[in-house]
């Protein structure tokens, strides 16, 4: 991939992140998403590259674009997969919550997962503690296994977990070891990728979440030498058939290469709502403020970027009512 793709893509999540911005607190989840899609799709339409949605909005015949297996880029430049979440926490922006965000990941053709669209069981770390976790350990022995990779008491490590309640036991473990704990209501993605700051004082992320945002988070965190492991959870007879069908076996555990191969891949993320590691867009009167992340994995650079838009000159940012 060419390296000027990771401040191409930046371009993209910001004009998904300022569209959708326009609709926080409203209460239309919908309509914020939607803006978020089409702003994002717009803006694909220019980057030097012969991209593929391997996860997306849905199928073909579910949502009208970046849908699985459409084409994006100007059919020029490296062949590339895919991964978007235009709008990651369509119902943060619809209450005006913390961590919504606009959301890309790709990687050299054929090396992402096309997961499915169902749950995955998830732990996620940051540097410290690579190697030291594992999915199939029990949540006491991965915090006290945390604890130890970062110099720290039990009573000093942040758990994250999506405030569910499928994670009730989860969560009463970890306040049994004595650690603590920042219950989020969506955006996992997020949630995973902050394990690796320092400074948002999260240590580990558990529980279940969405596979395809569990694919997304594994390239930002492979990007900053973090790690994710993961095994898809089938609520039902077609999802695991449609597993089956895939040449997945849902008793694995998905590590790191399993969920993206090779060495090189790229994360772009615009804060579209306040949160611990990205601020949100900003509306000051003829423009906006947008604070993002890009990453690439293959030279381990991390960047953080602020924007400012002049909405006169960048129209289709602008929401029609």
């Amino acid at each position: 991939m060419e390296r000027s793709l990771s401040m191409e893509l930046v371009r993209v999540t910001e004009a998904a992140a300022v569209s959708a911005a326009r609709w926080m607190g409203r209460g239309l989840k919908n309509e914020a998403d939607d803006a978020a899609t089409e702003a994002m799709r717009t803006v694909f339409d220019t980057i030097p590259m012969q991209g593929v949605v391997v996860i997306g909005e849905g199928e073909m015949d579910e949502a009208p674009m970046l849908y699985i297996g459409e084409e994006l880029g100007t059919g020029q430049g490296p062949e590339v997969d895919v991964a978007v979440d235009p709008l990651e926490g369509t119902n943060i922006v619809a209450s005006g919550g913390w961590n919504a965000l606009a959301v890309i990941a790709i990687a050299d053709k054929g090396n992402l997962l096309n997961a499915p669209d169902m749950y995955m069981d998830k732990i996620a770390v940051g540097p410290e503690a690579v190697g030291k976790i594992s999915i199939d350990a029990t949540v006491t022995e991965n915090l006290h296994a945390v604890a130890k990779a970062k110099n720290k008491s039990i009573d000093e490590v942040v758990a994250t977990v999506l405030n569910r309640e499928r994670h009730a036991e989860i969560i009463e473990e970890i306040r049994a070891a004595g650690a603590r704990i920042k219950l989020i209501n969506d955006g996992d993605v997020a949630a995973a990728i902050n394990t690796a700051f320092d400074d948002t004082g999260v240590d580990i992320l558990f529980g279940l979440g969405g596979a395809p945002e569990g694919v997304i988070a594994a390239v930002g965190l492979k990007c900053l030498g973090g790690e994710i492991q993961g095994r898809l959870v089938p609520s039902n007879d077609e999802e695991r058939e449609r597993c089956e069908k895939m040449g997945i076996d849902v008793n694995k555990v998905l590590y790191m290469d399993d969920l993206v191969k090779g060495d090189d891949a790229i994360f772009a993320a615009t804060g579209v709502t306040d949160g611990e590691l990205l601020r949100g867009v900003q509306f000051k009167g003829g423009y906006s403020e947008t604070h993002s992340l890009v990453m690439r994995s293959k030279s381990g650079t991390i960047r953080f970027v602020e924007g400012r838009h002049s909405m006169k000159k960048k129209p289709n940012l602008v929401m029609q009512d």
